[in-house]
């Protein structure tokens, strides 16, 4: 499906991407900034074909480009904040609009008829061959089988609804068990492990500010909270505190590939926005917490893995930074883009790095280009320009 890397770069890849959830991070509650009922309207029948889609959006729609020449192949204008996830497969892409979750297949460049409606759709996770949906405006979590989506009909699968509505996320592992948050608008308090018949295994509640999620290696799960983060892994949650009063751990990314999971790491509640340096390296065997001091800052959407399972950070410098996730050590910088700062809004554009087996791609909303960056080799493999500046990106990725 995706773009071939020889060695052992591109098995790493493979496997990092086998049970890893995608980081579907955000800065705040809202998934949407419009009332308005958004509808789709494609630009024009897509005259090329595309290979390992990438989704790109806009103010206003989205770029369906060629994950290997970076060509834009189609538009599809879509009102509103949009957001963009992998499905789980190869062909598809789950889009956050207005109205809910709406499938995209983004080979044949098109909607499906597919759609999870609900206000404020939130988090899209992939682990062990299912993909969970949020709704943050109804608590509900829809779980199925991305393979299904193919079938042109909505998914049967398990549904499950919070006992109130919040900015939430859920996962569910391998043996059928189904991890949720706990909270409500005002509040969120951790999470809950429930059988694979909805009945509750456990809960802890020590989690303030609960948000985001990350599977590592032995499908060790984490959730962050604003001192620290939450493992649930064989039955039993353990809490490992931040070395500061408030140290939010919000966005976290993981791999199969390692035992480590990757965070950012905030200590100011009080500020507007904080540009951290810092990030947090979690190691879920050792139940420990490492801080690695970047020196420059990053955004939620500048974190991610390598094929090996090194640690991926986008800084405001342009480089990614590349960290041994065993030892901290920043073990390179490759060159991607200028340097940026992070906006206030957490809904305005920002330079994105979304990988790919051992491709980087980055955008760069200042310069209206998206760029394609080999991780062994550091070099850049290709460049595009688009008609708009992009906000979020993704595309297709088979297995989890």
């Amino acid at each position: 499906m995706n773009k071939s890397t020889p060695g052992n770069a591109l098995k790493g890849a493979a496997l990092a991407l086998a049970v890893s959830t995608v980081l579907t991070a955000c800065g705040g509650t809202d998934s949407s900034s419009s009332d308005a009922k958004a509808e789709a309207t494609p630009s024009a029948t897509p005259a090329t074909e595309v290979r390992n889609p990438l989704v790109a959006t806009f103010d206003g729609g989205l770029y369906i480009l060629d994950g290997e020449s970076l060509k834009l192949t189609r538009t599809i204008e879509l009102p509103g904040f949009n957001r963009v996830n992998p499905a789980g497969d190869e062909d598809h892409v789950i889009v956050s609009t207005d109205t809910g979750f709406r499938v995209l297949d983004a080979t044949a460049q098109d909607f499906t008829s597919i759609e999870y409606e609900g206000a404020k759709p939130g988090h899209v996770v992939r682990h062990a061959g299912r993909t969970v949906l949020f709704t943050d405006g109804t608590g509900e979590v829809n779980v199925f089988d991305p393979a299904d989506l193919s079938k042109g009909k909505k998914p049967q699968g398990r549904t499950y609804t919070s006992a109130e509505a919040h900015h939430g996320v859920a996962i569910e592992l391998a043996g059928g068990e189904l991890l949720s948050t706990l909270g409500t608008e005002e509040k969120r308090t951790g999470a809950l492990v429930l059988d694979e018949n909805d009945k509750e295994i456990t809960r802890n509640e020590n989690c303030p500010g609960v948000h985001g999620e990350a599977a590592a290696r032995d499908e060790a799960v984490a959730v962050g909270c604003e001192d620290g983060i939450l493992i649930y892994q064989d039955g039993e949650f353990t809490k490992i505190d931040a070395p500061d009063d408030y140290g939010r751990i919000g966005n976290q990314s993981g791999s199969d590939a390692s035992p480590i999971l990757l965070g950012d790491y905030k200590t100011d509640p009080e500020a507007e926005l904080e540009r951290p340096t810092r990030v947090s390296l979690i190691d879920t065997e050792k139940k420990k917490l490492r801080l690695v001091d970047l020196g420059v800052s990053y955004s939620f959407r500048s974190l991610a893995r390598g094929p090996e399972g090194e640690a991926l950070v986008l800084g405001t410098d342009g480089a990614i930074h590349v960290i041994d996730e065993n030892s901290g050590k920043v073990e390179r910088k490759i060159p991607a883009v200028g340097s940026w700062q992070e906006p206030l809004d957490w809904q305005q554009p920002r330079p994105t790095l979304f990988v790919r087996d051992a491709t980087a791609y980055v955008s760069d909303p200042g310069d209206k280009a998206l760029h394609a960056i080999d991780l062994e080799t550091g070099k850049k493999i290709t460049s595009v320009t688009l008609p708009e500046s992009t906000n979020e990106l993704s595309g297709v990725v088979a297995g989890h």
